[in-house]
């Protein structure tokens, strides 16, 4: 028969206190005497030993052993919840996508890193479909991500930002503009080759819904699961490949941007979300978070005259 844990801790406070009357005046809870009278007794039942006389106080061989196997134990659980409370306060725990833990992130991290000399991360790659569920079961403090669906029950969501959609355009091409490649349909379909995000992500999402505003059509001939992974393709020659402009962040040599008509490729948020009332570090990474984002330039996420039209000095806008 397995011992019930809270009888254990009410034998310590006893055999520690020398009586149940001063057990139940010290004891970290509230507790009346009978209470402890009687789970005292059903411990010692469940061993089938007695463990301490009651007047004088004394515990018996008995007690003296079970006192000294769980007094390790209990006796220090205060310290250990302190170092715990103390570890914990030190403890930044984010989800993201690899994208976006590999742009603009570090340069927060570091800034958290300043301010906190002990801090201690842990960085989780998530995809936007799970960062969710990552929150809901308390694997992440604060996940970052993007913010285009009403967020579950219990989830808030702080935006930081908005990127425009672009297009990207192996090298050698003579297409300008979107409206250029659009002109160029078959029966409303365009026929070169298109890499993709799966078309659950929010970009393929954004994307196909794009096209189908302007009754285009354009089917995935490569699908792979990170933007880095497009931009590399697209570099080799594979086709042409759906992103967004991150400011600061410059395509592969080769490589052009072509910025996707706003009004109908919307352009793609980004926000912080979290559970419930966080604790005083990530509550200042958001704090942190939102004053860098603020302060980036945000005219640099959208591609310049030469990123949408290839001439620089010459630009027209997208259609």
């Amino acid at each position: 028969m397995s011992l019930n844990v809270h009888h254990l801790e009410l034998f310590f406070f006893v055999a520690k206190y020398e009586g149940i009357t001063e057990a139940v005046r010290k004891m970290p809870y509230g507790i009346q005497q009978p209470a402890v009278s009687g789970q005292i007794l059903q411990l010692e039942k469940s061993l089938g030993v007695k463990l301490f006389h009651r007047r004088p106080f004394a515990l018996t061989p008995a007690g003296e052993e079970l006192y000294d196997y769980v007094y390790p134990f209990f006796s220090r659980l205060d310290q250990v919840a302190a170092r715990l409370r103390g570890e914990e306060s030190q403890h930044l725990r984010l989800a993201a996508s690899s994208t976006i833990m590999a742009n603009h992130l570090p340069t927060v991290l570091d800034i958290m890193r300043r301010e906190f000399p002990d801090l201690r991360l842990t960085l989780r790659e998530v995809k936007s479909t799970e960062i969710e569920a990552a929150l809901q079961k308390q694997e992440a403090d604060v996940a970052i991500s993007m913010l285009h669906q009403k967020a579950a029950p219990g989830i808030r969501a702080v935006k930081l930002m908005e990127l425009p959609l672009v297009l990207l355009a192996p090298s050698g091409v003579a297409v300008e503009r979107f409206a250029d490649l659009a002109r160029s349909t078959v029966g409303g379909e365009i026929t070169l080759p298109l890499i993709s995000l799966p078309g659950n992500e929010t970009i393929a999402r954004l994307f196909q819904a794009g096209l189908a505003k302007r009754n285009l059509r354009w089917e995935t001939a490569m699908e792979v699961n990170d933007l880095k992974l497009i931009e590399r393709y697209v570099e080799e020659g594979f086709g042409w490949g759906m992103s967004v402009a991150i400011p600061g962040i410059e395509p592969p040599a080769g490589v052009r941007r072509l910025l996707l008509p706003a009004a109908d490729f919307g352009p793609l948020s980004i926000g912080l979300m979290h559970t419930g009332d966080l604790k005083p570090l990530a509550a200042r990474f958001v704090e942190v978070a939102k004053a860098y984002a603020n302060g980036l330039n945000l005219t640099e996420a959208k591609p310049k005259k030469s990123d949408a039209t290839g001439k620089k000095g010459k630009g027209r806008k997208a259609g």
